[in-house]
């Protein structure tokens, strides 16, 4: 399986809207997708379709009861799974902070994932993509996320203040691989972009100058319809396949398939 961190020490930034679109997006390319919502206000498991309040397990369940991965899967709509979080995920990193190998939890609840049979009784990968979406700190829920995968997806939007929030992550992610050796920056994704912004273009051409081959090529654009799809409970791609904001997560979704891990 590709497990993708989508993280960013900024809020605001567009990870879960990130997250839940490329999951879509992924979907609709005939990929088998769960996604993770690692963030206690749940928006990603909200703007999937499914009422937070109605969770039997919510991750939360998962990483302090022992409930197994497999049963806290629901469905969405859209085509992809979903492990849900809500307001249970609060203050979880007190209670994480007392168990042993507190950074491993998560990892060692996906390890199911890898051994579902098959119908003729041999082992098979349940998913093609795993995408964690991830609350905008640095928490022991993200670095349970930034344990358990190998590539980090980063969101930004081309300011001034996000340049030095990358500069935090990137040596955020460094320290980490003490952790995780294989951890490693998978693609920078610039969000919310506006071309008539002369600012936004000059960081964007910073961004490729010093970070290049780690850039996505893709741009997300500032979308009305990016912003309306969560209040219906869907994707872009679901709400209005037509849009700017669908186009470029489908364009995104693309280019991540083709892209060596």
């Amino acid at each position: 399986m590709d497990i993708l961190a989508i993280a960013n020490q900024k809020g605001g930034v567009g990870k879960t809207t990130t997250a839940v679109n490329l999951a879509s997006a992924l979907a609709h390319k005939r990929k088998k997708v769960l996604l993770i919502d690692l963030d206690a206000q749940g928006n990603a498991t909200t703007a999937s379709g499914i009422d937070k309040r109605e969770l039997e397990y919510s991750i939360a369940d998962v990483l302090l009861d022992d409930v197994p991965l497999l049963d806290a899967i629901v469905k969405s709509d859209a085509g992809y799974d979903v492990v849900g979080a809500n307001g249970e995920l609060s203050g979880i990193d007190l209670s994480l902070s007392q168990i042993d190998n507190n950074y491993a939890i998560l990892d060692t609840a996906m390890q199911s994932l890898n051994d579902l049979p098959n119908k003729n009784g041999k082992p098979q990968k349940a998913y093609d993509y795993v995408i964690i979406d991830c609350a905008p700190s640095l928490s022991l829920l993200t670095i349970n996320a930034m344990y358990a995968t190998s590539g980090v997806i980063i969101p930004m939007q081309c300011e001034y203040f996000a340049l030095e929030g990358l500069a935090d992550l990137s040596n955020t992610i460094e320290r980490l691989k003490e952790l995780n050796p294989n951890l490693h920056i998978r693609g920078v994704l610039r969000t919310m972009f506006d071309p008539r912004n002369t600012l936004a273009n000059d960081v964007s051409r910073e961004l490729v100058q010093h970070f290049g081959d780690i850039m996505f090529h893709t741009i997300i654009p500032r979308n009305v319809r990016l912003a309306e799809a969560p209040a219906h409970g869907m994707s872009v791609i679901d709400y209005e396949q037509n849009s700017t904001g669908a186009y470029a997560y489908t364009k995104l979704a693309n280019e991540l398939i083709k892209q060596k891990r």
